[in-house]
């Protein structure tokens, strides 16, 4: 039976002071507050931006709008940051695998960096191999975003504003992004997405956290739960691009429509999952693109009992199992990050779509405006 998360508050009632940032009332939180994290090579300052609500704390910093920690608590209700990232801004600039950080223009990989949109080929950067890879060599998670923090009711959050260029890493248009950070009384950490254009363009944005909800640090995710609610996904090539089949999930490693430890098929000689050198594929979600955020996977540590509940009204999910950590990065909490010490549930629209007519359409257009939400649920 899952526990109620005022019960789980209320035993860490004990942990939390008056000095915390913000506040663990159930009923609401104050407003956000900012710190100096550091500062780039040229002298900019970095902010990290502190907020806590419902029993979940969250820490943001203005350079590529980062989720630097997410803390929730477990069943006894002793807290962990259950997110993967660094205790430096120098290392977000120079090592970071996209740690936390908002995704754009386009999350994931669109092939040999080329796409066509009304008669006109656009060439974009190209980052990952022949590939262009979450908007390029320098996407939106390597720029500054402005930052505002707000109360709204009960609610609290962040308002983030990033103007990118027409042309910028080779996309048309100048787009206008809008990323809104809601931590909800009820500890839910919801994203809402906005976006315009003066120019027809293709955008996809997503969130790029690394969940492991034993604790960052504290080893494999391989014993974790997962869910999908997914009959199919997209096939890759061996550069991880699709191939434009919509192929069923049944009979292979890449079924978690029936909850499954993340590490139980991880190993088995699938061809797919030794072009990901693990698993890094979309799940074509059986709700398809919604008015609403519905469901679209459950994550749980047994150990901790800690579970997250994802909805969205995307209609893809970018499963990642942490393949690349390979032992070279040291995280927040001083520990060294390997394969699989996290994973990444990315909503999305799927990969490589202005190149495959029959995948829902990225365009975007002069006058519309580009609107999708994700919620994060925790719970024990």
């Amino acid at each position: 039976m899952e526990t109620s998360r005022r019960t789980v508050i209320a035993a860490a009632a004990a942990g939390l002071t008056a000095a915390t940032i913000g506040t663990a009332h159930a009923s609401g939180g104050r407003k956000p507050v900012r710190e100096l994290f550091g500062r780039l090579a040229d002298g900019t300052k970095i902010h990290r931006w502190s907020l806590e609500n419902g029993g979940t704390r969250l820490k943001v910093l203005s350079y590529g709008g980062i989720v630097q920690s997410l803390e929730i608590p477990d069943r006894h209700g002793r807290y962990e940051n259950v997110s993967l990232g660094f205790d430096n801004i120098e290392d977000y600039v120079a090592k970071t695998p996209y740690f936390g950080a908002l995704i754009g223009r386009y999350g994931n990989r669109i092939a040999k960096g080329q796409f066509t949109l009304d008669g006109t080929s656009h060439q974009l950067s190209v980052n990952d191999g022949v590939n262009s890879l979450h908007g390029g060599a320098k996407g939106f998670d390597k720029n500054i975003w402005d930052v505002e923090g707000f109360t709204s009711g009960s609610d609290v959050g962040l308002v983030l504003h990033y103007t990118s260029i027409d042309g910028e890493m080779g996309y048309p248009g100048t787009l206008r992004a809008k990323v809104t950070y809601t931590l909800t009384r009820h500890g839910d950490w919801r994203i809402d997405y906005e976006a315009t254009t003066d120019k027809a363009t293709v955008v996809n944005l997503t969130s790029h956290v690394y969940w492991n909800l034993a604790g960052e640090g504290s080893g494999s995710v391989y014993d974790h739960e997962l869910e999908i609610p997914a009959s199919r996904y997209t096939p890759v090539d061996s550069g991880l691009i699709p191939n434009g089949e919509l192929a069923k999930v049944a009979g292979t490693p890449f079924d978690f429509r029936r909850t499954k430890t993340v590490g139980r098929d991880i190993r088995v000689a699938h061809q797919q999952l030794l072009y990901g050198k693990g698993i890094d594929h979309n799940w074509v979600l059986d709700k398809g693109i919604t008015a609403k955020p519905e469901h679209v996977a459950t994550l749980r540590d047994p150990s901790s009992g800690r579970t997250l509940r994802i909805a969205s009204n995307e209609p893809g999910l970018q499963f990642y199992s942490g393949n690349f950590l390979d032992g070279t990065l040291v995280g927040t909490g001083g520990h060294i990050y390997r394969q699989g010490d996290a994973l990444c549930l990315e909503t999305q629209h799927f990969p490589d779509s202005p190149n495959h007519p029959s995948f829902p359409s990225t365009v975007l257009r002069p006058g519309q405006t580009y609107r999708t939400s994700t919620v994060h649920s925790f719970g024990t």
